[in-house]
């Protein structure tokens, strides 16, 4: 049986859920955006399962309606020493301009496991995902805890692949999103089995929102699964036209960055409000997997150097300390300034006035697109 729609199902007033963006949102841009009336997100690819469980918590205090949480699909690395030592290295210069040395870290990344049965516990609305695919047998444990399950899909046959274990819908990630690129399957026709991606099926899985949601719509919709649309969006207008090529709902995320309920600092802030869509690229500098991000110096100076870099996480727990540093000096140079292509329309507004404007502008654009469709006076 097809799935209610995602609207009706979340009890939205708005068809918008704010992008999970780890490191960047905070329980009180999720409880806001909810209260609001859109879906609030916690980005918690990063959180320990502690840190998952009270940031759950704290979004329950703060609202009663209904809010959901993000993890990364990945399975910890076991690099080997030479490309550990290579990489820190190459690091090292940037560093020393804040007088630190780089250092391995205890470990590259939270361990997935314990954070899906942190999920499980916490039992959000809405478990997302990305950088890869969960089994039929996860998907309906989650179901079973009473939540709906999204998986990220940056091509079709990603998006097929997640309907095949039994998702509820699929964001669909269109190339003018900001932050990380959640390809997670071979897309080159010459895959020969692969199961990961190469660089290559990233470039070519650089797909536009406008061709990859109907693509998903076509695919998903016999099979009752909902496509959220990503990439881009930053107005009613945005979300208006995402409905129109057949989305239920769309995801926004760097929309919601210059709220001051996110977390970010006063450099990322200043970069963002600077910032038009051409000023933003696609780089591994930061973290080893292909992210879209507003170009500054450490773009610049790593660039011949990018496609050696350590696959994620690796290079990401590398990074990490200087990213730290470069945000408590307030230097964005060093800074993953992840943006989308639309960050040139931002606006600095609390998360509950942005969503009294989307509504507005959504109301407007509806209203157009039906004044556009209705015949002229005298036609026959």
């Amino acid at each position: 049986m097809p799935h209610p729609l995602l609207p009706h199902a979340l009890n939205l007033r708005l068809p918008v859920i704010q992008g999970p963006m780890a490191g960047a949102d905070t329980p009180a841009l999720a409880a806001a955006v909810s209260q609001a009336g859109g879906l609030g997100m916690l980005g918690c690819g990063m959180r320990s399962p502690a840190a998952m469980a009270e940031a759950a918590a704290a979004v329950r205090a703060a609202t009663a309606r209904p809010f959901g949480m993000n993890l990364f699909v990945q399975e910890a690395p076991t690099p080997d020493a030479a490309t550990v030592a290579q990489g820190l290295e190459r690091l090292a210069p940037l560093y020393a301009l804040f007088g630190l040395q780089p250092s391995a870290p205890a470990r590259w990344c939270e361990d997935f496991a314990a954070q899906f049965e942190a999920l499980i516990a916490a039992r959000p609305a809405v478990a997302s995902f990305t950088f890869g695919i969960l089994s039929a047998s996860q998907v309906e444990r989650l179901q079973a805890a009473g939540c709906y399950v999204m998986g990220t899909a940056t091509t079709v046959v990603e998006a097929l692949a997640w309907a095949e274990v039994g998702a509820d819908a699929v964001c669909a990630s269109g190339q003018e999103a900001g932050g990380h690129r959640g390809t997670f399957l071979p897309c080159t026709s010459d895959a020969d089995g692969r199961s990961a991606p190469t660089q290559e099926d990233f470039t070519a899985a650089m797909v536009g929102m406008q061709a990859l949601v109907p693509a998903c719509v076509d695919a998903l919709a016999p099979r009752g699964v909902a496509v959220v649309a990503a990439g881009g969006i930053m107005d009613g207008r945005g979300i208006a036209a995402a409905q129109a090529l057949g989305a239920q709902v769309v995801q926004m995320g760097t929309a919601f960055l210059a709220c001051p309920e996110s977390g970010i600092g006063p450099a990322y802030r200043q970069a963002l409000a600077r910032a038009q869509a051409t000023d933003t690229r696609t780089t591994r500098i930061f973290s080893g997997r292909p992210a879209r991000g507003i170009a500054n110096a450490m773009m610049e100076r790593l660039q011949a150097e990018e496609a050696r870099v350590p696959a994620y996480p690796v290079q990401n727990a590398l990074t990490a300390a200087l990213r730290r540093a470069a945000a408590e000096t307030g230097n964005a140079d060093y800074l993953s300034l992840w943006a989308g292509q639309g960050v040139g329309a931002i606006r600095a507004l609390p998360a509950a006035e942005l969503l009294r404007q989307l509504t507005a502008e959504h109301d407007a654009a509806l209203a157009s697109l039906l004044a556009l469709a209705a015949p002229a006076p005298g036609a026959l």
